[in-house]
């Protein structure tokens, strides 16, 4: 099966992000995409270049970096379903708004024009607060599969999820057979 692997700015988790396209790589074939922020900026957490390359390295291709390679992986180079991993709170809002401005953005609409699962491994500050309208929204919506989630720092962050990334090949295996994950709040 070949499985699009997208991974978004959320910095803090890349190297886990990473950790779970490791496991999928022994069971599927993996298209790598990468948000305009993974592809250009350099973090604290990382040199966007050492993840390219990690990436290649994996997966045995370049990551799809740009809106017009990522356009045809609907009808011309259909997937059988895509996972975003992590996906933040910004491309959450765009996805649950149908605004396909950025790479990733344009691969979930065109993937999700097939009615294939497009699983979701969120990790963002604001989705107890301005992005849960967005959650909501895409927990509706057909052919899209959240990974279990929970507060990663309550106290300190109170509006912030994560999903539980370990759980990401899980879902996407149940996501095939168009079932969700449950517990989705863990």
């Amino acid at each position: 099966m070949k499985i699009g692997y997208a991974l978004t700015g959320s910095f803090c988790t890349v190297r886990r992000s990473l950790s779970v396209l490791n496991t999928l790589i022994e069971n599927y074939e993996i298209v790598p995409i990468v948000s305009e922020a993974i592809s250009r900026t350099d973090t604290r957490f990382g040199k966007a270049e050492d993840t390219l390359m990690a990436l290649t390295d994996v997966c045995g291709s370049s990551p799809i970096r740009l809106i017009t390679e990522a356009e045809p992986l609907g009808p011309k180079t259909p997937l059988d379903a895509m996972v975003i991993c992590p996906c933040t709170g910004n491309t959450l809002a765009k996805l649950a708004c149908g605004i396909t401005d950025s790479t990733v953005t344009m691969a979930a609409k065109a993937h999700l024009r097939q009615d294939r699962p497009l699983v979701i491994a969120i990790s963002t500050n604001d989705a107890l607060s301005q992005n849960l309208k967005n959650l909501a929204t895409l927990l509706q919506r057909k052919s899209v599969y959240i990974v279990p989630f929970g507060q990663d720092d309550p106290i300190n962050k109170p509006h912030s999820l994560i999903s539980d990334f370990s759980l990401t090949e899980k879902t996407l295996s149940l996501a095939l057979q168009g079932k969700q994950l449950q517990p989705l709040l863990i």
